[in-house]
């Protein structure tokens, strides 16, 4: 690694090359009346051509974004009219795909320029161009080195592992150029694995030097991620899963995984986000390298288990060596590489707000438990119902180059998540222990005490805070709600068919709704409050009394997860003080086998400390590279609204 290019870069210093775009090309296209593939074509032909070519200090793969806005394609009265007559998926340009970049890399441009239609030769073309200018540049600096890697990729394919990382930056580059977003990275370890030991075997590298590429090569990832802000800065999609088989049953995870492992823990950066793809055969040793890297505090990696999850794929119509194949989007939703164009994010259940219909509507007349049970059922049910009548006509702009990146799309199923299933569960299992069970209130005054936002019950409040049954505890009473609040969601999906023809796919993450949903309902008869936010993702509630990591996994892998394959973390806090005895890496990698043994299906930690957390927001300035996880993605704390940084603050930090 180059400590000279990493300071370059954490200084920001090659911000100082980007110019504005201030061309509104909206207005200049819609004058022409020109068709949105044409728009496209033009506009990633002007960034390109607006690119001014810099080869930064020390780096041995190039690229930087030296424009700071990517215009939009259409005016603001051309989205009204697109919007009435489609639905349009957040941005309405493509994003969270995972294309196919083996193919690119081996064959390079010009062999995928002969099947590409004239806007995809047109983006190839502009791509090569702007190649060529930095080839130029690099000799003009005297970097022949770089400049001879230029001269092979990305026209041809590439031949050894610094040209195949080179390719894979000029194709990353270009599709976010192109103003896709969320672009992923793949199975990387898989497509760049045959350069990197061809290169061991010749001698051109050894691991030392094969490293130092690496690294050099992850700081790419670094250098415009803040041009690509999703809901929060850091959001951004930059996601690289390791390991797991492929579609003949074979180990994947190699000695680039564990290079991959070994840079992103020295660099300490949030960009590439790791994921590792595991299963009951994994080692132990694969599970220490990864919780090396969550000792370093970035949050990640985030584990998948290849038994659920490629189980759950074929059981939703994915072929199996496309369900083997599997890769993740930007946060957590499964995808297929290459021939996948699922929109996983399309739409957000809260089992919360069906929780709250039935207090609000009939559950004072409910003879039993088992009929609010019912009642919550037809709920979730109207509410899959009613986001799915949502979405007809689903239209994105046009993507050139993406297309080429792609082979023949089999997949376009949607993806929904389902948000506080633990604030749900724990307020059912008080419904049922205090109203029906042990008749400790009527349903009446629950309601009451809910409406009334507990302020004047509040020996109700503690019961229901410290006493009641929660998620997290290993409790049936609760963890069996649970159980059937997930299957009422798979089922409510289960055999839909979408505007696409694909289907739907249940989800256990939440994304940003655990701010959003909370604030659409009052409070909750699991005594949280109003204003209070659920947990992230398939997490315990944040004021819940948990007695350890253990009883977590426990509550969280006892559910039926091959109905619900849009994926979604159980996200567990630790302490960063659990890190510093001897054998702290073998008990927090214990937990993570141990969760996965048990058949959870996804994974991720974070390593905190509430003191430093409150310390950043009270002086940002020095805490800029203290680093947390959020939902499916890490970013630095002081970057972050107050909101999601108070979020991070009040979850469980755990010991073990």
């Amino acid at each position: 690694m180059s400590q000279k290019l990493l300071d370059y870069i954490l200084a920001k210093k090659h911000h100082a090359l980007r110019e504005d775009y201030t061309v509104n090309l909206s207005e200049i296209y819609k004058e022409a009346g020109m068709t949105p593939e044409e728009r496209m074509a033009d506009r990633f032909e002007r960034l390109s051509k607006a690119q001014k070519p810099h080869i930064l200090p020390d780096e041995q793969i190039c690229f930087v974004r030296t424009t700071k806005q990517i215009p939009d394609c259409f005016t603001e009265d051309e989205w009204k009219e697109i919007k009435s007559k489609h639905f349009i998926h957040e941005l309405g340009y493509i994003s969270n795909l995972s294309p196919d970049y083996e193919k690119a890399i081996k064959n390079g441009l010009l062999a995928l320029r002969e099947t590409a239609d004239k806007y995809g030769k047109r983006a190839i073309d502009n791509i090569i161009a702007l190649s060529d200018r930095y080839r130029e540049e690099a000799l003009r600096v005297g970097r022949e080195d770089i400049a001879e890697v230029l001269g092979r990729v990305p026209r041809y394919g590439a031949t050894s592992f610094r040209e195949a990382l080179q390719m894979f930056r000029i194709l990353h580059f270009s599709l976010w150029l192109e103003g896709n977003y969320h672009n992923t990275c793949g199975r990387f370890d898989k497509y760049m694995y045959p350069f990197y030991k061809a290169d061991i075997d010749k001698g051109i590298l050894d691991e030392s030097s094969a490293l130092a590429l690496l690294e050099d090569f992850f700081i790419s990832f670094n250098k415009d991620s803040d041009l690509y802000v999703g809901v929060q800065q850091g959001d951004n999609g930059q996601s690289m899963v390791l390991g797991g088989i492929d579609e003949n049953g074979n180990e994947v995870f190699n000695d680039l995984s564990k290079l991959c492992l070994i840079a992103s823990r020295n660099l300490k950066l949030i960009d590439p986000k790791i994921n590792l793809r595991v299963s009951k055969k994994t080692p132990m040793e694969e599970y220490l390298l990864g919780t090396e890297l969550t000792k370093a505090g970035l949050g990640f990696p985030q584990y998948s288990n290849d038994d659920v999850v490629i189980e759950g794929l074929i059981k939703k119509g994915y072929d199996p060596k496309d369900a083997a194949n599997y890769a993740v989007a930007a946060c957590w939703e499964f995808i297929i590489p290459g021939v996948g164009f699922d929109v996983a994010n399309i739409g957000a259940m809260s089992y919360p707000k069906a929780v709250d219909r039935v207090l609000h509507s009939g559950f004072t007349s409910c003879g039993s438990f088992d009929e609010v049970m019912d009642a919550v059922k037809n709920e979730i049910n109207a509410e899959c119902e009613a986001i799915m009548a949502n979405i007809k006509d689903l239209w994105f702009v046009p993507s050139p180059f993406m297309s080429v990146m792609l082979d023949e799309i089999k997949y376009r199923n949607f993806g929904f998540h389902g948000t506080g299933i633990a604030t749900a569960a724990d307020s059912l299992a008080a419904i049922k222990k205090y109203v029906f069970d042990e008749k400790y209130i009527s349903a009446e005054d629950m309601v009451k005490a809910v409406d009334d936002n507990f302020e004047h019950y509040p020996d109700l409040l503690y019961k229901l805070r410290n006493e009641a049954p929660k998620m997290g505890n290993d409790d049936d009473y609760v963890d069996d709600i649970s159980v059937k609040l997930l299957d009422m969601f798979a089922a409510a999906l289960d055999g839909k068919k979408n505007c696409c023809g694909g289907c739907y796919r249940a989800g256990t993450g939440s994304a940003m709704f655990y701010l959003w949903h909370a604030d659409e309902i009052g409070a909750s008869p699991d005594g949280r409050r109003k204003g209070e936010p659920f947990g992230t993702n398939f997490s315990a509630s944040l004021f819940a009394k948990i007695a350890g990591p253990v009883s977590v996994v426990k509550s969280f892998s006892k559910q039926h997860f091959v109905n619900a394959m849009n994926g979604g973390p159980l996200t567990l806090e630790f302490h960063n003080s659990v890190f510093k005895g001897d054998d702290a890496l073998e008990k927090v990698a214990s937990i993570v086998k141990y969760f996965i043994d048990r058949g959870g299906h996804q994974l991720q930690l974070n390593a905190v400390n509430l003191e430093t957390m409150k310390d950043a927001q009270a002086h940002p300035e020095d805490h800029q590279r203290l680093v947390v996880r959020i939902w499916g993605w890490s970013a630095y704390f002081v970057e972050l609204d107050k909101a999601y940084q108070d979020h991070v603050i009040a979850r469980q930090e755990y010991c073990v």
